[in-house]
């Protein structure tokens, strides 16, 4: 059977509905079997009694969702699987995240990061970050929630927007019902189910193939195991210098300062378990990452002779993956179905996570420092905001419909206002000296600029030559194409993405067209943060900010850096001299509860003069 006269099976069916009852019925559970939400902190930050185990999970969840899913394994048949690169990336994040911005954070009991902004800076620079936050994570979820209805529509004829209104429905419902711990425990569940449905896609291609062997050779002639591309220029699209420099600011941009994950971190019951929660987090995304490269290497070596995209068998890139579903697992009743639960999953997570830090940061900067609300009516405004944004992120998913490619489309979105958001949090953790004019104006510079590059990018997409998608066989197509002006039987031949490139690309182009809008979209993110360093420290020192006095615990200290930690629980014992070391139970112990919503007196909240 093929791809087009398949269908989904009752079996597919059962799967699918198990996956979205579960994860519904989760929270139902949080909402109605325990003891409720009854207060703001309960509902957004779990109370602050989380473990690391699970949270990790949930971290790792919250933006690997259907675009990793399907968008990445179509980056690697596309573009080669150097994209595995960015786990190098998550290495370097997990370190500067968990070292740097966690622990004040962690000190701070903070529920918004941009509390902190507040504390550091002043009330303006608060509100400003607070609204970027809003907009970024709103066109985001919009195409999260786009992408596993395109998979929807693909696979199973299922209505484009009555997919994207049902994702919406479901992540909306348990959020608005259950809060931080529903989504993290519901997040926990669909990691699962993420891991199950990529893994069958590669068991069954290995199967298919005649072993990891014929996959990894069918890679190697196609150019797509082009790992060690040392190229500087950062004109190119992907290199090593692109994926892992690039990459770290913008996964640092995610997991070190952007709501959605601190929420999570702050939820946790000591700083030592928020820390662990990062560090078993590398584990999980390494995992993921690798799964949907190698994926990517799979669906190459299946089409190898006959790519679907270039014969219209699909009609957008990011439907590839459902296409090979269909064609490889339709046999097996409820695989089919299992994929397309896993690329669901990814949405649910990443969506019910965006939703509930959405809620957070409404509640704690835009709603509670203005009106005298009770805990019971906070807690009630907490789910109404869930309620309001699930809503408007729905209507978002009609923007991600114009969009090009997942994978290109999303991290740009994250780069462009991550960015600079980055440099404002790093500027103020790691420059004592920084005061807010320094803050206010590195941050519009560098929300500028970032801006600036990735309009021209879309108005004037890179050159082949910078993007280097590689060749796609058509040979073994035994199909006639007459679509949108190309006319031809598929004959012995290769064809690139680059032959479909529209004829104003090869116009003439201004001078900033092929050398500034052609940057790498993954160095949008770290423009934008050091851009917002320089500028901001510049005018900090020219304003006077060397004479600014802060409150203790707002910048890094060495007493923050768990390798301080650990070299003086080292020397403690060795100058002691007594006792078996157990260094993990001497750190836990070290770090303590030093979540400051533990403790009886509050840090003040007032900026400094």
């Amino acid at each position: 059977m093929t791809p087009s006269s398949a269908s989904f099976s009752l079996w597919d069916y059962v799967v699918f509905t198990l996956m979205l009852a579960i994860s519904a019925g989760i929270g139902l559970y949080y909402a109605f079997a325990g003891r409720g939400q009854s207060s703001s902190n309960d509902f957004l930050v779990g109370g602050r009694s989380m473990t690391a185990v699970p949270v990790a999970l949930s971290l790792t969840a919250s933006f690997m969702s259907a675009i990793t899913v399907l968008g990445t394994p179509v980056e690697v048949y596309q573009y080669g699987a150097i994209f595995v690169l960015i786990c190098f990336s998550y290495i370097l994040m997990v370190v500067v995240s968990s070292e740097i911005f966690m622990p004040i954070f962690y000190r701070l009991g903070i529920t918004s990061t941009y509390e902190y902004l507040e504390m550091r800076y002043n009330k303006v620079i608060r509100l400003f970050g607070t609204v970027l936050f809003i907009i970024q994570t709103v066109l985001y979820t919009g195409l999260v929630i786009y992408a596993p209805a395109l998979a929807l529509n693909q696979v199973t004829g299922i209505d484009l927007w009555g997919a994207v209104i049902s994702t919406g429905v479901v992540c909306t419902l348990y959020c608005t019902l259950g809060g931080l711990k529903a989504v993290v425990w519901t997040d926990v569940f669909q990691v699962g189910i993420m891991f199950a449905g990529l893994l069958a896609v590669i068991f069954q291609s290995v199967l298919l193939q005649d072993g990891i062997s014929t996959i990894i050779s069918d890679s190697t002639q196609g150019g797509r195991l082009n790992l060690w591309d040392f190229d500087p220029n950062p004109l190119r699209r992907h290199t090593f210098w692109t994926i892992t420099v690039g990459g770290t600011f913008l996964w640092t941009s995610v997991y070190g300062i952007n709501q959605a994950q601190v929420q999570r971190y702050i939820s946790c019951k000591s700083l030592f378990h928020a820390k662990m929660a990062l560090y078993i987090n590398l584990v999980s995304l390494w995992a993921i990452t690798l799964c949907s490269v190698f994926s990517g290497l799979c669906l190459y070596s299946v089409y190898k002779n006959c790519d679907p995209w270039t014969a219209r068998k699909v009609s957008a890139q990011d439907q590839l993956m459902p296409y090979l579903v269909l064609d490889i697992l339709n046999e097996y009743p409820g695989l089919p179905g299992l994929f397309v639960a896993a690329a669901y999953s990814g949405t649910l997570s990443t969506v019910s996570s965006s939703v509930n830090a959405l809620a957070a940061v409404t509640i704690a900067d835009l709603i509670r420092p203005y009106l005298n609300l009770s805990e019971r009516q906070l807690s009630w405004a907490s789910k109404g905001t869930s309620l309001f944004y699930g809503v408007v992120c729905i209507g978002m998913a009609g923007l991600a419909s114009l969009m090009g490619g997942m994978l290109q489309a999303a991290i740009s979105i994250v780069g462009v206002i991550g960015g600079p958001l980055l440099g404002l949090f790093s500027l103020a953790v790691l420059f004592p000296c920084a005061n807010s004019k320094g803050g206010l104006a590195g941050l519009l510079a560098g929300l500028a600029l970032s801006l600036w590059v990735c309009i021209g990018a879309q108005v004037y997409h890179p050159l082949p030559e910078n993007n280097r998608p590689l060749a796609l066989a058509t040979h073994s197509c035994n199909v006639t194409m007459a679509t949108s002006g190309f006319n031809w039987t598929t004959s012995p031949t290769e064809r690139t993405m680059s032959d479909f490139v529209l004829n104003e690309e090869k116009r003439d182009r201004p001078w900033l067209a092929d050398n500034w809008y052609s940057l790498s979209y993954l160095y949008f993110c770290p423009m934008g943060t050091l851009t917002v360093m320089i500028v901001g420290l510049i005018v900090s020192i020219i304003s006077g900010g060397q004479q600014l006095k802060l409150q203790p615990g707002l910048t890094l200290s060495k007493n923050d850096l768990t390798c301080y930690k650990a070299y003086n629980v080292l020397k403690e014992k060795v100058s002691g001299g007594a006792g078996r070391l157990d260094l993990v139970h001497e750190l836990e112990k070290s770090f303590g509860k030093t979540n400051l919503a533990f403790c009886d007196v509050e840090l003040s909240t007032q900026p400094p003069a």
